[in-house]
């Protein structure tokens, strides 16, 4: 049990007795008076009594105070007054009152100093009336019985509001706990967090692994990858996601993984017990967002769209070359295995960045790339031999699968670009047009694989010279046969020619442009595939 919530407990004991002791009143004295009529009891002084009784008893028993009386045509003849032992219809009543209808013998009893000395008849949950001579003006019992249960349990709702905001502050600010080096393997400490605090603000999206949350490092903003191990509130978990962190934490940490076009990693964390364990990864935070989510909100000019075309496949480019040599030892080749424009990250400036590598291969000479499933990665995105499941297990197949889902991000952008002469569409996935928001793996395998189509492209677009060159390296790269598709870096390649072309061509000759455009020479298909 945590402190904060020992503490809790503790001031909810507390407060439950105090609650108890605020609906009691403990009863010393209380109005004696007995009637004897007998007049030989006059004569020997045994006759009407009054006077004050102090109450005695056993401690674990509660004490109060009675009172009986006669109503004898309008006058009231009190029988008997004094201290009563413990009795439940007494508990908590601060006023003796009577509220049998027309007894033959009133009885009331109460609980406090004297307070049988004014005696009241309630019959039916009529209105209180005074059986004594000294008027008085009754509290309403239902307001008192209210006020002994709310009180408490107003009392207990704050301690426990205020424990979890104190187990909130705590969770989120404590030091960070480096992950031990044996589960879920080698980590040493990250230089650049070491052991500065880590505040949590607000999620920014949600995945298959966990969430993102924007988070505060000291005076900069970061971004704080989440994934829960364990089961806790309700939340489904798979053991996948703990295998998800393990590989994004490898690639990451791969020589060569610094590059412009590559999100930024900062460190990895385990935080919480063994009842309630998140692994985390921080990266930059961009605050754009994704590519996606910068569709939906904005359309594209020619140069923004080129900007982040090119910088996108730069990046992929990179991530697919293998490089020895490097100050901090060998990149080896890397393949994405889930490109989507979800995992494509926006700069301030535009610059595109690749996220994500919790399904990435990294091949490197002499080793495996290790037990892997072909039939990963975004159904939406996934190239026809995915779907198939007839994939061959070499490294540049794994590539070409990227780059098949890099022609589909293209598409993407083109469809919100307002360079054409025509309205842009509203933004939507790649098939979204043809089979709507969340189509089933047989759904794809229809469209993608026997029928072979492929997201629209738009009349409009071979107005414009430098998208009707995009179109055609749009439609290399999501080609049905794997081996015909372009490699990243030609891509890279075509967009800045494609860019050229456009800035260099004026309004007027763009038909003749559009009508030569085949002539132009394109960077070769051949590349390190």
């Amino acid at each position: 049990m945590g402190a904060a919530t020992k503490l809790a407990f503790g001031v909810f004991l507390i407060s439950f007795s105090s609650g108890a002791i605020l609906g009691r009143s403990e009863t010393q004295e209380c109005v004696h008076y007995n009637y004897n009529p007998n007049p030989a009891a006059i004569q020997e002084n045994r006759g009407n009594r009054s006077g004050i009784e102090t109450c005695a008893g056993e401690k674990d028993k509660r004490r109060h105070c009675f009172a009986t009386w006669r109503n004898v045509s309008g006058t009231v003849d009190i029988v008997k007054q004094g201290c009563w032992l413990d009795d439940t219809n007494c508990y908590d009543r601060t006023e003796c009152v009577e509220t049998k209808e027309s007894p033959d013998v009133f009885f009331c009893c109460c609980e406090g100093n004297m307070c049988n000395q004014k005696l009241f008849y309630t019959p039916d949950n009529t209105q209180a009336v005074q059986t004594t001579s000294n008027p008085v003006t009754p509290k309403p019992p239902l307001f008192t019985t209210l006020m002994y249960s709310l009180v408490p349990i107003i009392g207990i709702t704050a301690i426990i509001l205020f424990s979890f905001w104190m187990y909130r502050n705590h969770k989120l600010a404590y030091p960070p706990v480096l992950v031990p080096t044996q589960d879920p393997g080698p980590m040493p400490p990250s230089p650049i967090l070491g052991q500065k605090p880590l505040q949590l603000i607000e999620i920014k999206a949600r995945g298959r692994f966990g969430c993102v949350w924007k988070a505060q490092l000291l005076n900069d903003y970061v971004a704080v990858k989440i994934f829960p191990i364990q089961c806790i509130c309700g939340l489904v978990c798979h053991p996948q996601d703990k295998q998800s962190w393990h590989n994004e934490y490898e690639i990451y940490n791969l020589s060569g993984m610094r590059h412009e076009n590559l999100l930024h990693f900062l460190g990895a964390e385990k935080r919480g017990t063994n009842m309630d364990i998140e692994l985390w990864l921080i990266t930059a935070y961009h605050e754009k967002g994704s590519l996606t989510d910068y569709l939906k909100a904005n359309v594209l000019s020619w140069n923004e769209l080129c900007h982040i075309a090119q910088t996108m496949s730069r990046g992929l480019a990179y991530l697919h070359e293998d490089i020895p040599g490097l100050k901090d030892g060998h990149k080896p080749a890397i393949a994405h295995r889930d490109i989507k424009s979800k995992n494509i990250l926006l700069k301030s400036n535009l610059t595109a960045c690749i996220a994500d590598f919790g399904l990435a291969l990294r091949f490197e000479a002499g080793k495996s790339a290790g037990d892997t499933h072909g039939q990963v990665g975004t159904r939406r995105y996934m190239a026809p031999e995915v779907l198939e499941g007839a994939i061959n297990f070499q490294r540049d197949s794994f590539l070409r699968i990227d780059m098949y889902a890099l022609g589909l991000v293209l598409w993407e952008l083109a469809a919100r670009c307002k360079a054409a002469d025509g309205p842009v569409d509203e933004y939507m996935l790649p098939f979204e047009e043809e089979i709507g928001q969340h189509p089933s793996l047989e759904d794809m395998q229809e469209v993608v694989v026997h029928k072979k189509l492929r997201p629209t492209l738009r009349e409009c677009w071979q107005k414009h010279a430098g998208l009707t060159m995009l179109c055609e390296t749009i439609e290399e790269c999501w080609d049905h046969e794997a081996e015909a598709r372009l490699s990243a870096g030609c891509v890279e390649e075509r967009v800045v020619q494609m860019q050229r072309l456009n800035n260099v061509t004026a309004p007027e000759e763009i038909v003749t442009v559009v009508t030569m455009v085949t002539n132009v020479d394109y960077p070769p298909k051949e590349s390190s595939l």
